[in-house]
């Protein structure tokens, strides 16, 4: 009986105006009350102790000793994801979130070199069968002979398989929170050990960095493609989505499924999976942050020892596909025998512009909790939709998008739901929002920014991802600055500039009649 392995979550649609917060978590000074300025912030972020370290091959390690609980929590992230992908590729970032659980030479195995034979035999079967579907000159039924050949030869590898052993190691030294999850910009792992059994995550680290065994590949592919039809194929919310972003990116990778499309699925192989992950998942592309009751001096010996003496790798090259600015509206309409949806989205700068924290203090204004614009109107008083969002993404590296999510409810439709979400963009363009709405969400964005502090996992996430986004772990505090310093004027402007008619995609999903 195959044994459950570990869940693996991922960020897909961004839920919420808080999203827009992602880079800018802030660090609220104890005791303080009412309004809040930026400098209240600075005395603090100079004091967080964070030990910064970096390996020779590049790897960047970020330390945070915390008393408190016997617990350190670890996030490792790599900075490669689906905009990374090149043409046939998509969903390769994804396939190796879930591929990295499988283990390595000596974990997950009885025998490893028997396994390898038999990878060779499986490999070749895959690649007669890709190549016979492309020349369309083989029979079906010589298709399928293959196909059934090669899972009996991946049953046989199986025997060889020590199922979750790689989850099982860390579960039985008290691990939690064991888990993974692919964006657009990076593929995260983390996990929170007891301190007494933290050198056990680099000895475990270094060797799946080093050795990694993509064991039960086939299989595992085949629970992706799975995934991907239930998330996106089969499901109104993600169909809407995806096309979506393929409408408002023709030509950007941000255009392109996470998951990967069904076609490019199908073709990946196991070598060029592992070429993949050998070439951008080295040391010179991580950045390792560790926080709790740690000695930062115990983490630098532990990192040098076990993962100093990997090869660096490369990072990939930066995206040069630039989006041609758009000129007119778009408009994606798809039939489903569903309840409707609406998506909205506006072009706008990338996450590093100026005008981002302004984008981010407006989706709250919008969408940002019950006594938001939008929540107000559609949901409290006019009763015409059970819920809205808006966020930025799917990125943050490259001119994204201001989304805005709504579900109508009957028999109010997505275009009843459209104008007035146009109305209250309108009025924000004018007037902007009032001084109680900006102090409001001031607020709001201070408190979040309390509870992942109080976090180790996570402060653990906000250091690795400024750090791997942006280069300096203090980049995420200077954001919440930017945050703080938002004014009426500024909320005004940016909704003036790119909450414009010719700059929008809108789709639409459901029953002919309700869309």
């Amino acid at each position: 009986m195959t044994q459950p392995r570990p869940r693996h979550r991922r960020l897909a649609r961004p839920r919420g105006a808080i999203v827009a917060f992602a880079t800018g978590a802030v660090l609220l000074p104890a005791g303080a009350a009412g309004p809040i300025s930026a400098q209240d912030f600075d005395d603090d972020v100079v004091d967080l102790p964070v030990r910064e370290i970096t390996l020779e091959n590049g790897m960047r390690i970020l330390v945070v000793p915390r008393d408190g609980a016997s617990t350190v929590s670890f996030v490792m992230q790599f900075r490669v994801g689906g905009v990374d992908e090149g043409p046939g590729q998509t969903g390769i970032a994804h396939l190796l979130e879930h591929m990295l659980f499988k283990g390595t030479e000596t974990v997950g195995t009885t025998d490893a070199d028997a396994e390898r034979r038999l990878f060779v035999r499986i490999d070749a079967l895959h690649d007669s069968i890709v190549d016979a579907r492309d020349r369309s000159s083989v029979e079906e039924s010589q298709i399928a002979t293959w196909a059934e050949r090669l899972d009996s030869l991946e049953d046989e590898a199986r025997r060889f398989v020590v199922p979750n052993e790689y989850s099982e190691i860390l579960s039985r030294a008290g691990a939690r929170g064991l888990n993974a999850m692919t964006t657009s910009e990076a593929t995260i792992y983390y996990v929170e050990l007891p301190s007494a059994r933290a050198e056990l995550f680099f000895a475990l680290e270094a060797d799946r960095m080093a050795n990694p065994v993509f064991r039960e590949f086939h299989a595992e592919r085949a629970v992706v493609m799975e995934e991907r039809r239930m998330r996106v194929d089969a499901s109104p919310g993600g169909t809407l989505y995806e096309q979506h972003l393929s409408a408002a990116f023709r030509q950007h990778p941000y255009g392109r499924p996470v998951v990967g499309t069904m076609e490019d699925l199908e073709r990946l192989s196991r070598p060029e999976v592992e070429a993949y992950y050998r070439r951008f998942y080295g040391p010179a592309n991580a950045v390792l942050a560790v926080v709790g009751d740690i000695d930062a001096d115990d983490v630098a010996g532990w990192a040098t020892e076990y993962l100093g003496r990997l090869p660096a790798g490369d990072r990939p090259p930066p995206v040069g596909v630039v989006e041609p600015e758009q000129s007119e509206e778009r408009r994606v309409d798809i039939p489903w025998d569903a309840e409707p949806l609406l998506r909205i989205g506006w072009r706008v700068p990338d996450g590093s512009h100026p005008d981002n924290p302004a984008l981010g203090i407006l989706a709250s204004v919008l969408t940002g909790g019950r006594t938001s614009r939008l929540h107000r109107r559609l949901v409290t008083e006019e009763s015409v939709a059970t819920a809205a969002f808006a966020s930025i993404g799917p990125g943050s590296l490259y001119p994204g998008l201001f989304q805005i999510d709504a579900t109508p409810i009957a028999p109010a439709t997505p275009a009843d739901l459209e104008r007035a979400i146009y109305e209250e963009i309108d009025r924000l363009s004018r007037d902007g929002p009032t001084e109680a709405e900006l102090q409001r969400i001031k607020n709001q964005v201070a408190a979040s920014g309390i509870r992942r502090m109080q976090s180790n996992l996570g402060l653990a996430f906000q250091l690795a991802e400024s750090a791997s986004f942006f280069g300096d772990w203090r980049e995420t505090f200077r954001v919440a600055d930017d945050f703080l310093a938002v004014e009426r004027e500024d909320v005004r402007r940016v909704a003036a500039t790119y909450l414009t008619e010719d700059n929008r995609t809108v789709a639409t999903i459901g029953r002919e009649g309700t869309r």
